[in-house]
């Protein structure tokens, strides 16, 4: 079977991370990254630095490829990903599981995910686009993930958790189970989350309590 071409945005650590796992897989090349703060031509972790999100038109005329967005930051990722949708309106975004990643039955995930390396996903749980569930995160049955949030590393969701669009579950923080985390908010690292976040909100602590208030894309 062939391979499909495909293009990362975002030229950092967490691009290293998603080049291991694509690497993993059969499915794709890696034709190179985007990433406008650095300079095309340059090399990055093995692979050549193709020009930044404007660039892309020419890139790929006549060069069928597919994309991923290997940007750490919840907001930062959503406008990359919209950038590149602007630009190209037929893109399609692929994810990117680790091959020791345990995903349970019925589990739903969409476009330009990635499930890092020993994490668990378990029953009938959705993971929204472009969300993270970063190195040994565990999320349990039930669970739904919003669109561009992400569980770092070692982060522990009970079952049916909600996460909204653009939170961050920090290092190590566990969340109970049957809690909702709102759109825009944080938990941060270490922390207990015993109740209901709202949108907006900043918590930490164990257990952890309202910090500040959030503005999106802070």
């Amino acid at each position: 079977m062939s391979k499909e071409n495909i293009i990362i945005a975002g030229a950092s650590g967490h691009a290293k991370v998603i080049v291991d796992i694509i690497e993993k897989g059969p499915e794709y090349d890696i034709l190179g990254f985007l990433d406008k703060n650095r300079k095309a031509g340059e090399e990055f972790f093995g692979y050549k630095i193709l020009g930044g999100e404007n660039d892309l038109p020419k890139l790929v005329d006549g060069n069928p490829c597919k994309f991923f967005v290997a940007i750490g930051n919840n907001w930062l990722r959503s406008q990359v990903a919209a950038k590149i949708i602007s630009l190209i309106p037929q893109a399609r975004f692929v994810s990117a599981i680790h091959p020791s990643a345990q995903i349970g039955r019925g589990v739903l995930i969409g476009s330009g995910v990635v499930i890092m390396a020993g994490a668990v996903v378990n029953s009938d749980t959705y993971v929204g686009d472009f969300t993270i569930v970063n190195s040994n995160a565990s999320v349990d049955h039930d669970c739904r993930l919003m669109a561009y949030c992400s569980v770092a590393p070692g982060a522990v969701l009970g079952g049916h958790v909600a996460v909204g669009e653009h939170s961050a579950i920090a290092i190590g923080a566990t969340v109970l189970n049957n809690i909702r985390v709102g759109n825009h908010s944080v938990i941060g690292a270490g922390s207990m989350l015993n109740w209901d976040c709202p949108d907006h909100t900043v918590m930490y602590g164990v257990p952890a309590k309202v910090v500040r208030k959030r503005e999106a894309g802070e």
